[in-house]
């Protein structure tokens, strides 16, 4: 009945950890689940709280120091669409002022010229200047370094 209450009293404080996203209740879930084991192994109730505590603790010490130095890094790729700004794209359908097509690390956009009276040609190299109303604006820069490029 122990092992039941214990993994009960985990869910929920893993359940209340997506809601808050602050890495503190998971911690306490963690601690809840390892006093479910030892409950598993016969460990009397005040040892089963006293391990809840203890794992409680180390993984606030510990782990959520570490999890939260990784979680907040910039990673190399951003998220959103911002992160699409000065990604490099190729152009698959003619794009002008009004309209056109561009691949985007394998997938296919929408696009418009940035300036009104450039056309890209299917096939030219173009960099994403911002991403409009689900439309890629786009641009002609000097794509010698291309080690990104993934189009």
């Amino acid at each position: 009945m122990d092992v039941v209450l214990w993994v009960v009293v985990a869910a929920v404080l893993a359940v209340a950890e997506i809601f808050t996203a602050t890495l503190f209740l998971i911690m306490f879930s963690a601690g809840a689940l390892a006093a479910a084991a030892a409950a598993a192994l016969g460990a009397p109730v005040p040892l089963q709280a006293g391990v809840f505590v203890a794992v409680s603790a180390l993984t606030l010490a510990a782990a959520r120091p570490a999890l939260r130095r990784h979680l907040s890094r910039p990673g190399p790729v951003g998220l959103g669409m911002e992160a699409m700004q000065g990604a490099a794209a190729v152009v698959v359908e003619q794009v002008d002022a009004e309209h056109g097509m561009v691949k985007i690390d394998g997938e296919l956009w929408q696009a418009r010229s940035l300036e009104s009276a450039v056309t890209y040609p299917p096939g030219e190299r173009v960099r994403i200047a911002e991403i409009n109303a689900g439309t890629a604006v786009v641009w002609r820069d000097d794509l010698s370094d291309m080690t990104d490029f993934q189009a």
